[in-house]
């Protein structure tokens, strides 16, 4: 209980920090998320279809992927400078090459169930030369138990 509580407020910590005092409202899988700000027109923009995915119920000790795709929607190169994560159960591999405007990419987020149970939320941060520059990914799961024969 007490790991839950501190991941769901690192979580936290992490989407305030994303915030940076502009409001942004919960994205749903259904609804597209643009992350950015009208400061400066002309900065890459990334898109991302959906920024939550959710693995449902899966066995303990199963490694899942997923891909999150974007587009720079913007007017610049966009650069991921850096990835990082809430857990070292969690990995996120980003394009190092510029993403041009108008261009696509995919950040895939690898998650390891072993030795986790029940809830769980993990975070993905992206540093980019975007406005804002942090963008949250989040991959969700409910981890059971092996059943013993």
């Amino acid at each position: 209980m007490k790991k839950i509580l501190f991941v769901l407020s690192l979580v936290g910590l992490l989407t305030l920090g994303a915030c940076q005092n502009h409001s942004q409202k919960a994205n749903n899988q259904s609804q597209a998320a643009t992350v950015t700000t009208q400061v400066d027109k002309d900065a890459p923009v990334m898109t991302f279809a959906e920024t939550v995915h959710d693995f449902g119920k899966m066995t303990q000790g199963e490694i899942v992927k997923y891909t999150f795709h974007f587009k720079n929607t913007g007017k610049s190169d966009l650069r991921i400078s850096h990835v990082s994560t809430s857990c070292g159960c969690t990995i996120g591999k980003y394009p190092h090459e510029p993403v041009k405007p108008g261009g696509e990419g995919d950040v895939e987020v690898t998650f390891n169930s072993a030795y986790k149970m029940g809830y769980q939320n993990k975070s993905v941060m992206l540093l980019a030369n975007t406005k804002p520059a942090r963008t949250v990914l989040r991959i969700k799961a409910v981890v059971e138990t092996p059943k013993t024969k």
